[in-house]
């Protein structure tokens, strides 16, 4: 599965979740059988070119995402989790928050 999680840099694993509008990068994570399979880094979240993406990861619940949840993502919030790293454990272990209409 594929996530997006909109971030300050392009640093890696420790790189860290900002709100969307202010991202410097968008972090995508091909995550599959519990592990990261790959992590690339863009500069915005239309570079993909519209593929299919599962789920996204936002900073709080405040931010826009109705249209993520129009083209079929999930959205997911974190809870205190800052970096990539923390916020795929997180996702792991299903301690990731749900925003539902």
């Amino acid at each position: 599965m594929r996530i997006w999680i909109p971030v300050d840099s392009d640093n890696g694993k420790v790189s860290k979740i900002i709100p969307q509008l202010e991202a410097s990068k968008w972090a995508l994570v091909d995550f599959d059988e519990g592990k990261v399979k790959s992590l690339e880094f863009y500069d915005t979240i239309d570079e993909l070119g519209g593929e299919w993406v599962d789920f996204i990861i936002l900073s709080n619940k405040f931010e826009n995402y109705i249209d993520y949840m129009n083209e079929g993502m999930m959205v997911l919030v974190v809870r205190e989790e800052e970096t990539i790293e923390d916020i795929i454990e997180a996702f792991k272990f299903k301690e990731l928050d749900e925003i539902g209409l």
